[in-house]
C-alpha cells in the first residue's frame, strides 16, 4: 500500500509495480489508446532514430507539437519526413553553448512545454572528452540533459502539469556513480563502466528533479526501454563486447533465439510514452520504470543473463539513492555551472 504522505522517490519507497496492465510486449500504440494531446507541445532529443522517432510519431499522431532538437540536421529531416506537426532545431549536447542557444530560442516563443523527453544518448564509445574534459557518455547522456532542463525549467512550470522522462537502461547495473573521479581522469577508462555511470545518473537526475519539481507540477520518470532490436545505440561497440555477453556468435551474428526475445522499436518505445502521457502516474514520480509499469528494487534477487532480455529488470537502490541524487544535483551545477534552483 502506498502511503499517501509520501511524495517522492527517495531511496526507492515508490519502486512498486502499479499493475498497469501492460507487458513487456505492449507497444506504443497500445499505451497511447485514448490518450489526446491536442495543444500539447513536447521535446524529444534524439527523435529521429530509433525509440525516439517511435516516441515522435506516437506522439504527433495523438495531437501534440514535437520540436526534435538534432545534431545530425540532414538524418532528422530525411527520418521526419512526412511526419505533421514537427519541427527541428540545432542541438549538440557536448556543446554547452548549442544547448544554451536551442533553450534561449524555445524560450522566446513564451509556449509551454508539457513533455520533455530527454531520449538521446551514446553508448559503448572509446575515451572521448568533450571540449571541457568531461567524458563523453556523462557529457552527452546526463550533464547535456541536466542542462538543458535546467534552461527549459521556466517553461516547463508554466505548462502546469509537466513530465520529465530520462531514458535510462538497464545498463545502470553496470556502474554506480563514481563521484570521486566520474570523468576517468585517475581510473583506467572502460566504456561500460563509463555507460553504466551516465544511466545511473539519469535515474539519480530524475530522482532529485522529481522531489525538487513537484511544487511547480513537474514529475520526473526514468526509463528502461527494454532490450530494443534496430536502433542506433550499439552502432559503435566491439563485436567482442557482444559476444562476451552471449549474444552473438564467434562471426558476429545475433543467435536467432536471442533475436526473437528482444523488443520490437515499438515496443521499446512504450515506457517513456507510458510516463510520459499515461493517467496512471497522476501523483507519482521519481520512480524508474520498464514495460509500462513502475519497476521493484533489485535487491540482489534477480538472476539476470544477458542472452534472456526478460531478465534484464530492476533497479538497484544505489540509482534511487536519496543523498547520491542530492549529491549527484550539486556536482552537477558545478560541472556545467548552471545553477538549477528547480523553485
Amino acid at each position: 500500500m502506498r502511503k499517501s504522505e509520501i511524495t517522492d522517490n527517495y531511496n526507492g519507497v515508490l519502486q512498486l509495480p502499479l499493475g498497469s496492465g501492460f507487458n513487456a510486449f505492449s507497444a506504443s500504440s497500445d499505451v497511447m489508446q485514448n490518450i489526446d494531446l491536442k495543444g500539447k507541445i513536447a521535446i524529444v532529443t534524439g527523435g529521429y532514430a530509433g525509440i525516439g522517432l517511435e516516441t515522435v510519431k506516437s506522439l504527433t499522431a495523438t495531437g501534440a507539437r514535437v520540436i526534435v532538437p538534432a545534431r545530425d540536421m540532414d538524418k532528422a529531416a530525411k527520418n521526419l519526413t512526412g511526419i505533421k506537426n514537427v519541427s527541428i532545431e540545432r542541438l549538440d549536447l557536448m556543446n554547452p553553448a548549442s544547448i544554451d542557444a536551442f533553450a534561449s530560442k524555445f524560450m522566446e516563443t513564451g509556449d509551454p512545454l508539457h513533455i520533455l523527453v530527454n531520449n538521446a544518448g551514446i553508448m559503448w564509445v572509446p575515451l572521448q572528452r568533450d571540449q571541457r574534459g568531461y567524458e563523453s557518455q556523462l557529457a552527452t547522456n546526463h550533464l547535456g540533459h541536466f542542462q538543458l532542463t535546467a534552461r527549459l525549467w521556466p517553461a516547463l512550470k508554466q505548462a502546469n502539469g509537466a513530465r520529465v522522462i530520462n531514458v535510462s537502461s538497464f545498463g545502470h547495473q553496470m556502474a554506480s556513480f563514481d563521484f570521486e573521479d566520474p570523468n576517468f581522469e585517475h581510473r583506467d577508462y572502460e566504456t561500460l563502466q563509463g555507460y553504466g555511470q551516465s544511466k545511473t545518473a539519469n535515474n539519480l537526475f530524475a530522482v532529485e528533479l522529481d522531489h525538487r519539481g513537484q511544487p511547480a507540477g513537474v514529475r520526473a520518470f526514468s526509463v528502461h526501454p527494454g532490450s530494443v532490436n534496430g536502433t542506433d545505440l550499439g552502432r559503435v561497440a566491439p563485436m567482442a563486447l557482444f559476444q562476451q555477453m552471449g549474444t552473438h556468435d564467434a562471426d558476429g551474428n545475433i543467435f536467432p533465439e536471442v533475436a526473437r526475445k528482444l523488443k520490437t522499436v515499438p515496443q521499446g518505445a512504450a515506457t517513456s510514452l507510458w510516463c510520459a502521457t499515461s493517467p496512471q502516474l497522476n501523483g507519482i514520480g521519481g520512480v524508474y520504470c520498464e514495460d509500462a509499469d513502475v519497476a521493484e528494487l533489485d535487491l540482489g534477487n534477480i538472476d539476470h543473463r544477458y542472452d534472456e532480455p526478460s531478465t534484464l529488470r530492476g533497479v538497484k537502490p544505489y540509482s534511487v539513492d536519496a543523498e547520491n541524487a542530492k549529491q549527484l544535483w550539486s556536482l552537477s551545477e558545478e560541472l556545467t555551472g548552471v545553477v538549477f534552483s528547480a523553485d
